[in-house]
């Protein structure tokens, strides 16, 4: 077992003649580290990093004393053995409240350092009673001094401890305020911040703590659409919106939060409790959410808004349980969502319209919802697929194109065609939307309409648009760029084992 031991002493002659003889008195059969600090506020910097089991302290230091960071350290480590060691004996009494192991009066006496080792030696050496797990399939010996509490959860024992496995380690600040973002739900935020909160509390530092919730928007209705809406797109959260019991509790006013910040609160709230001896927060609603409510100028447009990705949720889930990485059950909770904001298919125009070109040609077809209203269709044909079709018809539309006029020559079209198959090893000639948008920018070189048609293509941005199958990565992809909402009917144009 190594010894690890700080010196916390100003004067360097000093130091070096405590840890010579402190060397002396436990041997070399021991491997001893010995930390020297040169004021009390350089050791609180390095602790507990450092895991030292005894400190030497001496009291009378610039800055920070021996005796005021006792006192620090007491609050996060009541076990840790502290030693005082100074000139002036007169000090002994005002080191009785921090509960010092020993008292070394200056200049050190070897039988004294001698009795001190023997008795630090029977401590450190001694078994301690340990509790013996197994985690992540392997045996762990955790020391019961260091077991916060345990607690039966679903045939499992959780065990909280300073050393746990998972624990998040601590993260050295210099500003007094500190931005915890992350990308997307479950990334880790909140555990990270109470984390934090815990290591500084360790460290005597009396941090706070407070969040911003984009969603759900406390001051709208429970079942708002824009509210519902966010529990679409969190339906593979389990999110749940909810009145918040505890704001309603504290204040009589009943505000919309969500339920994994309902039941991290009470957990948040006790650790505030025992951190600072009381909560600055009463509810999650009060840690700070969104509240755009205020700011709605015309509730029907946002309504009709949310609507509209509740439907594309909808759909897009749809998709997902035939690829096989969803699964049902979110379905079924989207189908109540659904049923709750009075959503249905027929919502959205493109959606009967992509549905009845298909019927009418008896292959895959697209139709999108223009900004003006207006509806156009794009189906397949032999050199094109539906999404390159359905985006060629939108920008001729926007650009005030007749739709029987050609924008790109087969001249153009048919060698593209052709290399994907004979070079590049694709089975279908069709041109993808990204492939057709190439062609196009070609065919502006030498052809005005061609050029009117590609001038339009920031005007589809926020369109809606609907394929009667599930169109390809690429295609979504390059939609999705152009800022156009997409969804699809759950279904393959062809029947394959494997689809990419």
């Amino acid at each position: 077992m190594e010894l690890r031991f700080a010196v916390v002493e100003d004067r360097l002659p000093d130091a070096q003649r405590l840890e010579s003889l402190l060397r002396l008195a436990f041997g070399g059969g021991q491997p001893l580290v010995c930390d020297h600090y040169e004021s009390g506020d350089a050791f609180l910097q390095a602790f507990p990093s450092k895991n030292h089991q005894v400190v030497f302290l001496d009291i009378c230091m610039e800055g920070t004393n021996g005796i005021e960071t006792a006192r620090i350290l007491r609050r996060t480590d009541p076990d840790l053995l502290l030693v005082f060691v100074t000139s002036s004996p007169e000090y002994v009494w005002d080191a009785f409240p921090v509960h010092p192991f020993d008292y070394l009066l200056k200049p050190y006496r070897e039988e004294k350092l001698f009795q001190l080792a023997d008795e630090l030696r029977r401590l450190l050496f001694r078994a301690e009673p340990e509790l013996e797990v197994r985690i992540a399939r392997q045996q762990v010996h955790l020391p019961l001094r260091k077991i916060q509490y345990a607690m039966a959860q679903n045939h499992y024992v959780r065990i909280v401890s300073d050393d746990g496995f998972g624990r998040n380690d601590y993260i050295e600040t210099t500003r007094s305020l500190i931005v915890v973002t992350a990308p997307g739900p479950g990334s880790g935020k909140m555990a990270t911040c109470l984390s934090q909160l815990y290591h500084e509390h360790k460290r005597g530092v009396c941090a706070g703590y407070a969040k911003f919730e984009t969603f759900p928007i406390w001051n709208l209705p429970l079942r708002h659409p824009v509210n519902l809406a966010y529990e679409a797109a969190t339906v593979d959260l389990d999110d749940v919106n909810m009145i918040d019991p505890f704001h309603l509790e504290a204040y009589g006013v009943t505000t919309v939060n969500y339920n994994r910040d309902v039941e991290i609160f009470p957990v948040l709230n006790a650790m505030f409790q025992r951190i600072y001896g009381s909560s600055p927060y009463k509810s999650p609603t009060d840690m700070g959410v969104n509240m755009a409510g205020y700011c709605i100028s015309d509730d029907d447009v946002c309504c009709a808004a949310a609507k509209q990705e509740i439907l594309r949720r909808y759909y897009t889930a749809q998709v997902d349980v035939a690829r096989g990485i969803a699964d049902a059950c979110q379905l079924r909770k989207l189908e109540l969502v659904m049923q709750q904001a009075d959503v249905t298919p027929d919502l959205c125009p493109a959606v009967a319209a992509a549905k009845q070109k298909a019927e009418e040609t008896g292959a895959p077809a697209g139709a999108m919802v223009l900004p003006d209203g207006r509806v156009v269709t794009g189906k397949t044909s032999s050199l094109l697929g539906a999404s390159a079709a359905l985006l060629l018809n939108a920008l001729k539309a926007m650009a005030g194109i007749r739709s029987d006029m050609n924008l790109i020559s087969n001249q153009v079209i048919e060698p593209i065609s052709a290399l994907k198959i004979q070079s590049l090893g694709h089975h279908n000639p069709r041109l993808h939307s990204d492939e057709v948008l190439i062609a196009l920018a070609i065919s502006a070189l030498t052809n005005p309409l061609a050029d009117m048609a590609r001038a339009q293509l920031g005007t589809l941005r926020g369109c809606d648009a609907h394929f009667s199958v599930i169109i390809s990565e690429e295609d979504i992809k390059l939609y999705k760029r152009l800022g156009i909402h997409v969804s699809c009917e759950p279904k393959y144009e062809s029947k394959r084992l494997y689809h990419k």
